[in-house]
Order: structure tokens, then sequence, then C-alpha cells
């Protein structure tokens, strides 16, 4: 079962970046510039940090049905720079990884640090628990979940055991500290 997962999302994953279905070019910097001027209070980057990347995901929320509900399993996305080029991927952690230097992220959410947006998964602010390589992502600090869209979990009833995927987009922020 967990070769299946990790076959589904490097599948999923190589769709996306290959330009599979729904996958389409990322906003423009003006529509990033626009997305990021309305953060919520509550999922915005502390004082002291600065935002060094914007990336556009676009990908899946996989569910698994566990006790008759569907649970959050992980994310499964293409990160696109703001000329559309994949740069990136966004899976299970919630870790990011750069595939043009090799450096990463994983951050975990903070409490309380949510926005729900209707019809789609809340946007977020996470906290980086560590960081990798000398690259983009290296000394990230805060990873904001921004402008989402879809990747909501199905309702109703499931079938114990069960795995589903919900196309998602969401515009990722990285901040370090500023100095």
């Amino acid at each position: 079962m967990k070769r299946t997962g990790i076959v589904l999302v490097a599948s999923t994953l190589l769709g996306i970046a290959l330009g599979g279905a729904g996958s389409t070019a990322a906003p423009t910097a003006g529509a990033m510039s626009e997305a990021s001027a309305r953060v919520a209070p509550a999922v915005q980057v502390p004082p002291g940090n600065k935002v060094v990347e914007r990336l556009q995901a676009k990908g899946v929320q996989t569910y698994t049905c566990t006790a008759g509900a569907w649970k959050g399993l992980e994310p499964a996305a293409t990160l696109a720079d703001r000329l559309g080029r994949a740069v990136g991927l966004h899976s299970r952690g919630p870790i990011w990884v750069s595939t043009v230097d090799g450096s990463a992220v994983e951050a975990a959410p903070v409490d309380g640090a949510r926005n729900e947006v209707p019809g789609a998964v809340p946007e977020l602010l996470l906290k980086a628990k560590s960081t990798r390589g000398d690259g983009v992502f290296a000394g990230v600090s805060y990873v904001q979940r921004l402008n989402t869209k879809g990747g909501l979990a199905p309702t109703g009833a499931c079938t114990e055991g069960a795995q589903t995927s919900v196309r998602y987009e969401a515009l990722y922020t990285f901040s370090v500290p500023a100095l």
C-alpha cells in the first residue's frame, strides 16, 4: 500500500510537470502581487521576516478514508515560478523541494494561523522546522499557503482505506529573517 502511494504521488507530479490535465501556466507577477496584497491577518508572516520567493502550486490534495471519514493524507503539487516554469515539488511533510538546486524546506502549521476559504482548502501560515541546501529554500523561516482554489475533502461516507485525490491550486510564499 505504501509503495502504491509513492507511485501515485510520483505519477501525479510527473503528469502535472509535463503539462497534464489541469496544468496551466502560473499567474503573472502582477496576479501574484495582487494575491499577496490581500493576506488575511491570521496568516501574515511575523515582522522581522521578508518574502524571498513566490511560487504557484498546481496539484492534488490526497485523502484517505479512516473511521468512515475523509482525512488528509498528503499534498502532491508542482511549483512554478512567475514565468510558469516548473521549479519545485510539494509533498508530504509538508516539504517543498527545489528541482533547480535541490534545496528544501520542511514546515509545520502555526497553531491558529489559518484563514478559511469558501470552496477551498484554508490559507495557512507554516513555520519552518528544517531546511537543507544553499539554494532558494536556504534559511526559510515561514511558508504561506495563499490564494487557494479547490482541494477540499469529499463529503459523505466512504469505504475504510479508500483514497481519493482532489485538484487544488495555491500561491506559496517563502520568507527568511530580514537582516
